[in-house]
């Protein structure tokens, strides 16, 4: 396995710098892709020792994702682990996602939260375990937490999947463009890390739009063809 870590990031000065040494303890590569933060994400990320994609812009996760993913494609990684930089998805996890993937040769691993409804808000674990639910039961996938960033993909695979997300939607989008093409996607619990913090997430909005997309990618559009 060749492992590049792809980290999206928006305003995360003050995370960003531990995401990256955690993470390149575990990757042979770590790219950070700014996705137009003014608080000087960038620069923290870059002195920690990781590649960065710089947008002018803020367009959204997704966006930034895709972004990433064609400095990705340019060089000779097996895999991508997907994180965010709020540390959120804790560095210490990786090794367990890795192992799953290098184990299992699934299309994808999911780093699924265990989530407690004591240690977080309350609109974020329903939103959560409602929206999951509901998104897995249209994919017909068994999974638990569709809405995990925390995720190592096979770069094979992802070169194959036509992705267009430009938001948060981009989890849904990948979750069901990989269960139409019957792709083995494995799972690996782990920690739901919340600290009280803002999140960037609306949870009735975004929710409803996981939902939405995941029946226009699930009946509407191609998904490409199967990949074990």
């Amino acid at each position: 396995m060749k492992v590049w870590a792809l980290v999206p990031a928006f305003n995360e000065a003050a995370t960003i710098g531990r995401v990256v040494v955690g993470a390149a303890a575990n990757v042979d590569r770590v790219l950070v892709v700014d996705d137009g933060s003014t608080d000087g994400t960038a620069e923290a990320a870059a002195a920690a020792g990781a590649e960065v994609m710089r947008l002018e812009r803020n367009g959204g996760k997704g966006t930034a994702i895709r972004a990433g993913l064609s400095r990705v494609f340019q060089g000779d990684a097996t895999h991508v682990l997907f994180m965010d930089g709020d540390l959120q998805h804790r560095p210490q996890e990786i090794p367990a996602l890795l192992a799953e993937a290098a184990g299992s040769g699934a299309a994808m691993v999911i780093g699924e939260r265990v989530f407690v409804r004591e240690e977080m808000p309350a609109s974020r674990y329903w939103a959560n375990v409602i929206g999951s639910w509901m998104l897995a039961t249209l994919m017909g996938v068994d999974l638990t937490d569709t809405q995990s960033g925390f995720r190592v993909v096979r770069t094979d695979v992802l070169r194959q999947v036509p992705l267009e997300a430009t938001g948060y939607e981009f989890e849904t989008e990948l979750v069901v463009k990989l269960a139409r093409r019957g792709a083995h996607i494995a799972r690996v619990p782990i920690k739901a890390v919340y600290a009280g913090e803002a999140s960037k997430i609306r949870p009735v909005r975004d929710t409803t739009r996981n939902i939405v997309l995941a029946l226009v990618y699930r009946f509407l559009r191609r998904g490409g063809r199967s990949d074990r």
